[in-house]
């Protein structure tokens, strides 16, 4: 393949448009900032993203390359087809989801980070151990999408792939390193625009090649492969619910969503943003959807792609760049070259981002660090951004099965972190000792449930499994689903047996080596109960007990009503106007 200096200059003269725009973001974070809490500024932009850039910001984070690439990858496959292309849905309902029932108790809390609520509940500990699922999946699929974008440069330009990996990874670091929140998101928008034209302009110059077959022919009739509109047959009907639960139960529980619905100038603003951004991925994938359609329409032999077809070469990840590359004129697949690169970044500096912004707030500030200053929470922002994207870039350039590592993390971030954050919004009286079991049951069935990916066999055959080509245990069973609702029970059952105990006096007070129960439960309820049991005394002759507040603890979150909703009692209005 010959090298392209036009696609080149082309990719130079985004990159640079990218920059430009993320400079300006940066520059309007510092002369726009408000009046509340500045630390805020850098994680949830100070909490005034408007609607409409909330809602581009929010549509770009889940329109990533990985999106874009294996929408258009499962459409090709023979055997899967549209049927199996869940994503565009799954995430779409994802969104409707949170919106509607997770994003207005996050907002209207006001906390900082999707692990504020499990460090106000179940205290810093476990927040530090539920940061590892979270950082897992955020860091590979940053590295993931990386790698995909390599690949995808390499196939249209024919450039050195480590080199396209860094020079992207770069740029999206520094844009990310100067002006947080605020220039992820508007770089979202100008991205989110470049993949829109990009990938539309390529469709109708890629479906009208020589080569390509009716694509309204293809979907139902077996031209070249299996029809792409696809089938689910029924011994594959479980194992489709399992993933599709997946997307759209698993999506929720993502800092790079709540990033967005946090920095919503209101409650209302963020269920709306995600109700507007799920319409967006939908808009989204139809260009993808497309262009899959037209891969596996297409008689390749006819082009300079030759035969074998990409399915043979095992190339079924790249079909998206191939028919860029192949059934496009050079100065079209430049343009759809950009809506890739476009796609890779807008998701890579989200999933940067995030993972820097639980580690400052959740582990450094909340647990070692609380009057950290301003600029001490933005230097070590800055300092976590440079090394978790310089890891996921290592990870990019390195790994052999990065995209298995982020299934797997994925699975995690469902099957681990999505019952907690049910349990610890909408569960009352759960607590860590509840989380921890949740915590260790769910991860040790999703692990004991194989993966292909990693050729990680399984332990246990769960109902109904086979044997793919590399000897791997697949399961039929929807074991995902079953490890995410024994890790929810988990937590409950565990968290009420354990409360029970010590509230009847079965376990001795010195044993909640946690304080989640016995220490907990006599603050909340201080200036309600007697320290003497007797009849005698009413309570409103009691002189009221101040409860015992934690100054560095409650000074670390914004919203101080949120906090006097646990620490002060109804009889005692006067301390929600205390400064803590």
């Amino acid at each position: 393949m010959a090298f392209h200096l036009e696609g080149l200059v082309a990719i130079i003269l985004f990159y640079l448009a990218i920059l430009f725009v993320g400079i300006w973001a940066a520059w309007r974070t510092k002369n726009s900032r408000g009046d509340g809490d500045p630390r805020e500024g850098i994680i949830v932009g100070g909490r005034d993203i408007g609607l409409l850039v909330g809602a581009f910001t929010t549509t770009a984070t889940w329109v990533g390359g990985g999106y874009i690439n294996g929408t258009a990858e499962a459409v090709y496959v023979s055997g899967y087809g549209l049927a199996w292309a869940q994503a565009p849905i799954g995430y779409s309902l994802s969104l409707i989801v949170g919106g509607l029932f997770f994003a207005k108790p996050m907002r209207s809390k006001g906390y900082v980070t999707m692990l504020d609520p499990f460090q106000q509940v179940y205290g810093k500990r476990m927040g530090g151990l539920l940061f590892i699922p979270a950082l897992m999946g955020e860091m590979f699929w940053a590295a993931a999408i990386l790698s995909a974008l390599g690949a995808t440069i390499s196939v249209i330009v024919d450039i050195d792939i480590n080199i396209s990996v860094v020079v992207s990874a770069l740029i999206a670091i520094f844009y990310t390193l100067v002006g947080g929140l605020y220039s992820v998101a508007y770089t979202d928008v100008v991205q989110l625009f470049c993949i829109f034209l990009g990938l539309w302009i390529s469709v109708p110059f890629a479906m009208t090649h020589p080569a390509v077959t009716d694509i309204t022919l293809t979907a139902v009739e077996g031209v070249y492969k299996d029809p792409w509109l696809g089938s689910i047959t029924k011994e594959d009907a479980w194992s489709w619910i399992d993933s599709f639960l997946l997307l759209i139960l698993g999506g929720i529980p993502w800092q790079a969503y709540f990033q967005r619905v946090l920095s919503a100038s209101s409650a209302t603003y963020a269920q709306v943003l995600s109700i507007l951004a799920a319409f967006g991925c939908l808009v989204m994938a139809i260009p993808s959807i497309l262009i899959g359609a037209i891969g596996a329409s297409t008689e390749w032999n006819q082009t300079a792609y030759g035969l074998p077809d990409p399915q043979t070469r095992n190339e079924t990840d790249m079909i998206l760049p191939i028919v860029l590359q192949y059934l496009c004129p050079p100065y079209i697949s430049f343009f759809g070259l950009g809506a890739v690169s476009a796609a890779v970044m807008s998701s890579a500096d989200s999933s940067i981002l995030s993972a820097s912004s639980m580690f400052a707030r959740n582990i450094y500030q909340l647990s070692f660090r609380q009057n950290a200053s301003e600029r001490e929470i933005s230097l070590v922002m800055k300092i976590t951004v440079f090394i978790f994207g310089a890891g996921a870039t290592a990870m990019a350039l390195l790994a052999k099965s990065v995209y298995g590592l982020w299934y797997l993390s994925s699975d995690l971030v469902y099957i681990v972190i999505f019952p907690q954050l049910l349990c610890v919004l909408f569960i009352k009286g759960t607590n860590t000792y509840g989380s921890i079991v949740g915590y260790v049951f769910g991860l040790f069935l999703r692990i004991s449930g194989g993966e292909p990916y990693l050729h990680l066999q399984a332990l246990f055959c769960y109902g109904d499994c086979y044997v793919d080509k590399n000897n791997i245990y697949l399961q039929r069973f929807p074991f995902k689903m079953l490890s995410m609702l024994v890790s929810f029970f988990a937590n409950i059952s565990i968290s009420y047996l354990v409360k029970y105990l010590f509230e009847k006096g079965i376990l001795s007070p010195k044993f909640d080596f946690l304080n989640a129960v016995v220490a907990k439960y006599s603050e909340e309820n201080m200036d309600k109960t007697t320290l003497v049991k007797d009849d005698n005394i009413n309570l409103s002759e009691l002189a009221p007990v101040k409860p015992r507040h934690s100054i560095t603890l409650g000074s670390t979150f914004v919203n101080k009503e949120a906090i006097s909703d646990l620490d002060s009692s109804p009889e005692s209005p006067e301390h929600e106007h205390k400064d803590l």
